[in-house]
Parts: C-alpha cells; structure tokens; sequence
C-alpha cells in the first residue's frame, strides 16, 4: 500500500464525492473526522467492547449532576439479558424490541421510538429501556443476524473521544485547535474521583478524597496501574478511565513533535492515542478508493451518504449500512494488529496500544 497524505486524500474527496457541495474542501474534512470516529468504533469492536459501549450518552462530571458532556464512547459494566432471532420483517423498532425481551418490572420503555435496522440502516447501541440505575441497549450482531439485548449500568467505567481539526486554505493552523483541546482537556479532568495534580518539581501526581479525607499520590500513572490491576475498590468506586484519540495532518503535530495543544491534552486524558496520516490514509485508501468488490458495500454507504437528496446517514458512529457493517467488522478483526499500529500513543509514555485494551478488558470485570 502506497502512504498518501491526508492533504491529498481530502483534496481527492473535495473533488469527486464533495464536488457537489458549496464548500467540497470543508464537507470533505468533515468527512474525515467522521471516519475517525468509526475507526475508533470498530477497534472497540474488534477488541470485544461493543456490548458494554454506548454512544454519546451525557457524562456527569465527578459529583456534579448538574453539569454532562457528551463524548463519543463510554463503557459500562454489562449483563446479558435476553437474545432475539432477527425477524423477518424490514424494519425492527425499538419497541418491538422492548415487547419481546421480557424485561424486569423496574425497566421503563425508552420515551423515544429508535429503529434498531430500517432500510438497511443499523442504529449501533440503540437505548430501548431504562431504570433508575442502569439501561438496557439492542445490539444487532449482521453475521449472527441476532439482537442482543444488554442491560449497562448508569455509571461508566472509561470514555473515549474523538477529535479532529483540519486546516483552512492557505492557514498554518487550525482556528479551533486550541478551543477543541481546552474542551477535551476540561471534560477529561472533571469526569473522574481519581484527579491530577501537579507537583513542585513538574511531575503529576493524584489525589482523590473518600469522606472528606485526601490520599496523596505522587504518580498519577502508577496511581492509576495499581487502581485497576490490583482492583482497589475505593479508588474504583467513582474512577472514569479518559481515552483521547487525536487526528489531524499538521495541527496536532506528532508524538515527537508536540505543540502547546497536544502537550495539554496528554497531561489530561490518561490515555492519549493519536492516529496517524499513514494509518488514517491507509483506512481510506482501502476502504474508500481504492475498494475492491470485497469493500465495495462500504463504499457505497459511504457515496450514498453524501449524495444530492439523501434521506438518511448510512456512515457513521451511530448509523452504518447492514452491508457496511459486515465487511468494516471483518477487516478491523481481521486486521487489527496492522490497525492497531495506526496509533502513536502520547500517553501515559513507554506504554503501548495493548495496555489500553488490558485495562478495559480488567475495568469491565
């Protein structure tokens, strides 16, 4: 596989899907950021975490109701509830769903109506009963052709977000840049018990508080190793696991060459991975131009929802084409050691990509 640049992957898609648009260049980077969102979707896939995924749903801030974000993933301890056989009818509700699943009492049906699949459109992680402390999520499984009902917990036990910015024409930066990463870096440092604090001598330490007595760390990484590896349970109790992927093709810089922007996100997540242009163009050039008949339902999803008049977004995080959604799963399981080598991490340093999945898969016990 030749590297393009992302540069030259964003002008190619400005001027053959985007060619119709007012803006093609701005429309194409969207796009991009969009694609990084999925990518980050079928790794968690790949790696076993989708039933214990949901998507975009509001994120108190640590013992602060009255303040949520949305992030893209969290992760929430999972119980298998019940597994429908796929109907044979065009369209599967979210109310269907909830009248043939048999749910406990305390469960209450979700006040808006989700089609799971209609025309050929999945609703990844659709919400379709809730309690006072947890909700039930439909899983469509397209190899399987089953539904997966899992009930998750209302508290999360990690959260990953996405964020790219791209440059205007003729700029040396992004304008967002710094803007995007005061946010990340906000929503990261206010989500958890565990929280960071810096000492004299430039390190970063960790404090957390347990009825209104404060234990002192003074490394927040190995804080964090001995919280979830030895299974404190009273530094687990309110602990949110931060995951950042950063993407960009100049703004973000690299692992190496950090700028101001990237150095205050990796000082506030506890993971910071940043996908690269090879491993971004790489992800396009395969699946997008250079599609073979094995990709070519992906390519489709990702032209139809671009075209003139469309009805529905049949590439995204959230909604994927049923085809799509085949082939992207088999290639992220079949690839995922080439993907995961898409990703530099920023943070914690000296740790690779394989330390973030163990942590997941021990925080999901």
């Amino acid at each position: 596989m030749s590297y393009k640049s992302i540069d030259f992957m964003q002008n190619l898609l400005s001027e053959t899907i985007f060619s119709h648009t007012e803006s093609p260049k701005k429309a194409a980077g969207r796009a991009l950021g969009t694609m990084v969102e999925i990518i980050g979707f079928y790794l968690i896939k790949a790696w076993g975490h989708e039933y214990r995924t949901a998507i975009e749903k509001p994120l108190s801030e640590y013992a602060n109701q009255d303040i949520t974000h949305n992030v893209e993933f969290t992760f929430h301890h999972n119980k298998l509830i019940k597994i429908l056989e796929m109907p044979q009818i065009a369209a599967v509700s979210s109310t269907w769903i909830y009248n043939n699943a048999n749910l406990p009492e305390n469960f209450q049906k979700s006040k808006t109506t989700r089609n799971l699949i209609k025309d050929g459109v999945i609703k990844n992680a659709c919400t379709i009963a809730y309690s006072d402390t947890s909700f039930c999520n439909a899983y469509y499984s397209g190899d399987k052709k089953r539904v997966f009902i899992y009930e998750l917990s209302n508290k999360p036990f990690a959260m990953f977000e996405c964020k790219r910015v791209g440059i205007e024409e003729g700029a040396k930066k992004g304008p967002q840049t710094i803007e995007k990463a005061k946010q990340g870096s906000y929503v990261a440092r206010t989500v958890s018990s565990i929280q960071r604090i810096r000492l004299s001598d430039g390190r970063i330490g960790g404090v957390i508080e347990n009825n209104g007595k404060f234990c002192f760390y003074d490394d927040y990484n190995a804080l964090i190793k001995k919280a979830v590896f030895e299974h404190e349970t009273e530094l687990l109790a309110d602990f949110i696991l931060t995951v950042g992927i950063v993407s960009n093709h100049g703004n973000w810089f690299t692992s190496g060459n950090q700028n101001k922007e990237m150095k205050v996100l990796s000082q506030s997540y506890d993971w910071l991975l940043f996908l690269t242009d090879e491993g971004l163009s790489a992800f396009i050039e395969d699946i997008i131009i250079n599609s073979n008949n094995d990709f070519q339902a992906v390519k489709n999803a990702f032209e139809m929802s671009y075209e003139k008049g469309k009805k529905i977004n049949r590439f995204t995080k959230t909604t994927m084409d049923y085809e799509a959604d085949i082939v992207l799963t088999k290639y992220f399981n079949e690839n995922i050691k080439e993907i995961e080598s898409w990703f530099n991490i920023i943070a914690p340093k000296e740790n690779g990509i394989k330390g973030l999945n163990d942590m997941l898969i021990e925080l999901g016990k």
